[in-house]
């Protein structure tokens, strides 16, 4: 039983599956010298399930972020752009922000899903002579619902603006046929650029950046990371090329699987009286009552779920996936229950460094 695990739809591709064979990892080349076999076919694969006109790979996305940004702020996609950051943006995300400012890029921060205070924020980038490019996720755990991505383009657009967006946790999930938060919102044709992990919902750790192709292309010609860094493994390419395949033949079939588990899981835990936050999506917070570090790590562990501060106290997350059993459901719920029951009252030092998932 393991509830730490952001595997959603249950993807892990195991070698014994006899899915791939290769005869190198790697080339031994940047991929600014040589793509790696099946990058290009992967990267078109990618953009048509995202909707997008092109994509490109990198190995994480913190070397996607750290190139975006940087290319930001040397105006490659647009002049004088001025970000504006969603406080709920991840922080591999964020640490690119860093980056950008650390070269001159004017930064402000807006409060998560206030369109009233974008939109202020963005009339005031325009009025001096700068394009507001907004960052945000595409999902951020515990909300009852996606961040109003539509919303946040009909305010930057008329603005010659922006949206970069870290689609990590809503690839594979979210979207028609688990293409993410461009399909989800309708923004494709949009002036966006989805950045996104291939590790959780697709089981295969690399980065893809999708967007419109001039985009795509100028970032392909000015990344550092492809040229300094190693590409992804053939490897992990063939994996991520399996993980479409298994998506177009069984995704649909894995995606109502996880909500039929979510749904339970909700359900159980408000037939014990408990709240839980997380709406649709996976990744399902229980808000734990005041008890003391070792109760709480004592119960995180039992139930292997993940132990993390938020605003309002401690929460354990826990993450659903698609290959859990009704039985796993069931019995979680019930040791969950059983543990906040047992050491719900008690008292002494709260934890001070927590493991936060986001």
């Amino acid at each position: 039983m393991d509830f730490r695990s952001a595997l959603y739809l249950g993807m892990r591709h195991g070698a014994r599956d006899g899915w791939a064979a290769w005869a190198s990892l790697t080339l031994g080349k940047p991929a600014a010298l040589q793509e790696p076999p099946g990058a290009a076919a992967l990267a078109q694969e990618l953009a048509a399930l995202q909707g997008c006109e092109a994509a490109t790979l990198l190995p994480s996305t913190l070397h996607l972020y750290r190139d975006v940004f940087g290319l930001l702020a040397q105006g490659v996609f647009v002049q004088r752009p001025a970000l504006l950051v969603d406080v709920a943006a991840y922080p591999i995300a964020r640490w690119g922000v860093e980056w950008a400012a650390a070269q001159g890029m004017p930064v402000r921060r807006f409060r998560h899903g206030d369109l009233r205070q974008l939109c202020w924020l963005a009339q005031r980038a325009h009025r001096q002579g700068c394009a507001p490019v907004v960052l945000a996720d595409g999902y951020t755990p515990g909300d009852p619902w996606p961040p109003p991505l539509r919303a946040y383009a009909d305010i930057v657009m008329p603005l010659d603006g922006w949206l970069v967006l870290d689609d990590t946790q809503a690839l594979g999930v979210l979207g028609q046929d688990g293409g993410g938060s461009v399909r989800l919102h309708g923004l494709q044709g949009a002036r966006v650029l989805a950045g996104a992990s291939l590790a959780k919902g697709f089981g295969a750790p690399l980065a893809v950046l999708a967007g419109p192709a001039p985009a795509i292309a100028a970032f392909e010609q000015r990344s550092e990371s492809r040229v300094h860094a190693s590409p992804p493994s053939v490897a992990v390419i063939a994996a991520a090329r399996h993980a479409l395949r298994v998506n177009a033949r069984d995704g649909p079939s894995l995606r109502r699987t996880l909500l039929a588990r979510i749904r339970q899981l909700r359900q159980a835990l408000a037939a014990l009286g408990l709240a839980c936050h997380g709406g649709g999506f996976p990744v399902q917070l229980v808000p734990l009552p005041p008890m003391s570090s070792g109760d709480a790590a004592a119960l995180a562990e039992q139930v292997q779920g993940v132990l993390l501060r938020t605003k309002s106290g401690l929460a354990l997350a826990l993450l659903l996936r698609a290959d859990h059993r009704e039985a796993d459901v069931t019995r979680v719920a019930a040791l969950l229950a059983n543990g906040i029951a047992r050491c719900g009252g008690g008292h002494g030092n709260r934890i001070r460094d927590i493991a936060v998932f986001s």
